[in-house]
Formats: structure tokens, sequence, C-alpha cells
């Protein structure tokens, strides 16, 4: 492997993106995608957002360990796709950017590779427009729009503009489907999603599960109550309907995806790891 390479950005700092912050946006409200940046080790959050991952973290301590294993997960499978030749991404439900995001990872192997990020959340909005206000490439865009609505994202012209959806695509919908209710149809989401795209894409899909211990896991989801999406978490069973129309590749949907043997980053516990992810080809 290449000597890694610094990003040609920077992250903003909170004070930075402030000042796209749109005004809407209630610091005093938790935040899923806040959270999640506390929770990572990241910097952007508020004390609201500190308080809920607090009581997250009190529920299942193992939370932690586990959102960092998915960012793992998320680089390994963007290299797995881009080495099989796909070097177009769709990314939904993005969350605050940060180091080792889809792009930053693609673009190293495949400099001309294409992404298209989305995520419903404002101030997910504020922040992608300071990182990428300067960048360049032309190849990176974002798009405000809902998951629970497959089709307007599909059909954005910010999208069809950067992707082209005839070829193959990485879809990833990486830790996003827990915050998408039962009576929200996740499956059938991911299924319309799947549909449009063109044979060789792959699918990237982790998401939360409590079958570690589902009493504390039922515990931890229910602190995101009062945040800005609640959290679902479900079983492999449950989980692994998401892939139907595709075949999943080796290992799996499992707890540690690591098919080419990569090392796992310092610190990482594969002990209690409460989600699983798998990545999907559609022949």
């Amino acid at each position: 492997m290449s000597e890694r390479r610094e990003p040609p950005w920077r992250l903003p700092t909170a004070a930075e993106a402030e000042t796209v912050m749109p005004p809407e946006i209630d610091t005093t409200k938790p935040h899923t995608a806040r959270i999640y940046d506390y929770m990572l080790g990241g910097k952007d959050n508020f004390e609201a957002d500190r308080q809920v991952a607090a009581q997250v973290l009190q529920a299942i301590p193992d939370m932690q360990n586990t959102l960092r294993l998915n960012r793992q997960f998320l680089r390994r499978a963007v290299r797995y796709t881009v080495r099989r030749g796909v070097t177009q991404f769709l990314d939904i439900g993005t969350g605050i950017p940060t180091a080792g995001n889809t792009h930053e990872v693609a673009q190293e192997l495949a400099p001309e590779a294409r992404i298209a990020y989305v995520d419903h959340d404002p101030i997910v909005l504020a922040h992608a427009r300071a990182l990428m206000a300067g960048d360049g490439r032309g190849r990176t865009t974002f798009v405000q729009a809902d998951l629970r609505e497959p089709e307007k994202i599909l059909s954005a012209t910010e999208i069809q503009n950067v992707l082209d959806l005839d070829k193959p695509v990485t879809l990833m919908l990486v830790s996003i489907l827990h915050f998408i209710r039962d009576d929200e149809d996740p499956h059938g989401i991911v299924a319309r999603l799947v549909d449009a795209l063109a044979p060789g894409s792959y699918l990237v899909l982790s998401h939360a599960s409590l079958d570690p211990n589902p009493q504390q896991g039922a515990e931890g989801a229910a602190q995101w109550r009062n945040a800005s999406s609640t959290m679902t978490m479900r079983s492999h069973a449950d989980i692994l309907r998401m892939f139907q129309g595709v075949e999943l590749v080796e290992p799996g949907l499992v707890s540690d995806w690591n098919p080419d043997g990569e090392p796992d980053e310092p610190g990482l516990s594969l002990a209690n790891v409460w989600g699983y992810g798998g990545v999907a080809v559609k022949r």
C-alpha cells in the first residue's frame, strides 16, 4: 500500500462551521450527527449532544468501540469496491464529514473517483459546504435529501451531474438504517435504491444490533428518544433481509468485516460489537 497522503482539504473548526450554520439549527436540541461526532472524538458538538452520548454510553459502554469499528468497516468497504473497478459512490446518511470519509479513501486509490453525499440534516450540509469549499476537483457533491424518499435522491440533478447510474455504483448505507423506523419500511427503501443500480454495483450496509444483549440494547436505543432521530436496533436476521436481490461477498454480514486481512486499528476490541456490516454485489 502506498504511503498515506494528507487530504487536500482540512476539516472546518466549530467556529468556522458556525459561519455557514443555517439559523434554524437549534444547538440546544441533541442531534444524531453531532452525537456520533462526539462519540468518534470530534469537536463539532454541543452540550445537549454530549449529554445524550453520555447516557448511551452509560447503557452500552461498548458503543464507542462499535462506532470506531463501523468507521473502519466503511474504509475497508470503499477500498474493496475501488479495487474491483467501481469508482462511483452514492453515500446516503453521511453525517458530519470527518477524516477518512468516502471521498478521501476512494480518491486516494482512484483520483478520478466520483462521490455524491446525501443527508437530510441541515447541520451536515453546513459542515459539508465548509469542508468542500475550495476542493476544486469537481468530483464530490452534497445533496440535502431524506433516505425515506429514495426516488427524490436518485432523480436529484446534483447526483445525476456527478454519477452515471447506468454504470456500476457503490451504494453506501453505513450506520443509517437504524434511524429508519419499522413503519417507514427500511427494507423497502433499500430495495428501491438497489433496483435503480446497474449490474456490477455494490451495496455497503452496516446497522446497529441488539444481539449482544437485547435488554441492554433496548436501554441504549431508548436514550436517543430526545434526539433528532430515534434508533431502532435490529437482529442479525432482520438486517440480513436488507440484502435481498444482491449477493453477499465473503465473509458475509459480520461484526468485523475484513476480507483482505487488514490489521485492525490500534485499541479496537472485537468483543461485544453492537452491529454488523456487509458488502454485496448486484449481478
